[in-house]
């Protein structure tokens, strides 16, 4: 099975010059309110405020998520949506053979949503821990990744 959210995060983007667009329209009418006679209290300050923590959300959750499990290996990726045209920032890869699946998990809140893969290792005792954010993938896709690495874990207990 193999999906992105290549179609999910084309928002991003739209959503980060519109975060841009009302910082600085309300950082001019700060400006102007110091001019005038009327002092500057901290409710003008809040809009900016809360335009700053959306700002880190969407920098947080704004990212691509790639799934690969068709062949021998299991893939997954997140890359930054920004720039990604450009170039590849905020990479996080895991490819490994899906023998070395020991165990995942799916933490799925309001706002954000994640998987978390535990690789086996030989050289190491326990488990890798990789995290990767899938926000903006669709509940199907999510539930098909679910039912794929859930089928690679119950069948690597009946192979062992």
């Amino acid at each position: 099975m193999r999906f992105t959210n290549r179609n999910e995060v084309k928002i991003i983007p739209s959503i980060y010059i519109v975060l841009v667009a009302v910082f600085v329209t309300n950082i001019f009418v700060n400006i102007e309110l110091m001019g005038a006679d009327e002092p500057v209290k901290f409710s003008h300050y809040v809009p900016n405020i809360v335009v700053l923590i959306l700002g880190f959300y969407v920098h947080k959750v704004g990212q691509s998520f790639e799934f690969d499990s068709d062949g021998e290996t299991l893939n997954l990726k997140n890359n930054g949506v920004f720039f990604s045209k450009f170039m590849e920032y905020r990479v996080k890869k895991a490819e490994f053979p899906k023998r070395k699946l020991g165990k995942f998990r799916f933490s799925d809140y309001f706002f954000y949503s994640a998987v978390t893969i535990y690789i086996s290792s030989r050289r190491r005792r326990g488990y890798k821990k990789y995290t990767f954010n899938t926000t903006f993938l669709t509940k199907k896709k999510k539930r098909g990744m679910v039912a794929s690495m859930q089928k690679i874990v119950e069948n690597q207990k009946t192979t062992a």
